[in-house]
């Protein structure tokens, strides 16, 4: 069993990580090449990145291109931004696509930057990691100051060609619906219009 620590986790920070720090949402299928261990060290992995982030001592707007590598490195972005835009990227051009995408990195990195200050302390324990049909499932445990542990749920694939998570759950919670749920609501707010909600997008977070 092996434990990560740094970190002071609140339910609402690290569900804003998630986005993260997060939180990926392909359709994954085909034969796994990944193993359990890999997987498993991947959570790892990306859980000291966050933290070399953290302890930088840089201000929270000055680690946002930081965080944003991370999501690059971690997480395999332009099938995120399109399972979160869902149907509605089946209409978007190709350069709507590029620059949605572009835009949701930037404001992923922004939205959850400026939680940094609250993972000071704290640690997380990861649990275990096994096949799930064609990815893998590493379970973790995140320990509060002052509150109850509660259970986060990486899902782990290959597909991409390199070992990404592609979504995670925090106590049953599915946070790529969640960033889904604000996208749809923010480009309703735009009548739909994708170019606007785009435009929209670069400015929030």
């Amino acid at each position: 069993m092996s434990i990560l620590t740094q970190t002071n986790f609140t339910r609402r920070s690290l569900g804003l990580m998630a986005g993260a720090a997060f939180l990926w949402a392909g359709n994954v299928g085909g034969a796994i090449a990944l193993t359990a261990g890999q997987a498993r060290s991947l959570i790892d992995a990306m859980v000291v990145d966050i933290f070399k982030i953290i302890d930088s001592g840089k201000s929270s707007k000055s680690m946002y291109g930081d965080f944003e590598k991370f999501f690059n490195k971690y997480g395999d972005v332009p099938i995120i931004a399109r399972q979160v835009l869902g149907v509605d990227s089946r209409r978007a051009t190709s350069r709507q696509m590029s620059a949605f995408t572009k835009a949701f990195s930037g404001y992923l990195s922004r939205k959850y930057g400026k939680r940094f200050r609250e993972f000071i302390g704290g640690r997380i324990q990861v649990d275990s990691s096994r096949a799930v049909k064609s990815f893998f499932e590493v379970k973790t445990t995140a320990f509060l100051k002052g509150q109850a542990p509660f259970n986060v749920t990486f899902l782990v694939s290959d597909k991409s060609g390199r070992d990404k998570f592609f979504n995670m759950y925090i106590e049953g919670i599915n946070v790529t619906l969640t960033e889904k749920a604000e996208i749809g609501a923010m480009l309703d707010r735009r009548g739909g219009n994708i170019d606007k909600m785009i435009a929209d997008l670069k400015r929030a977070g």
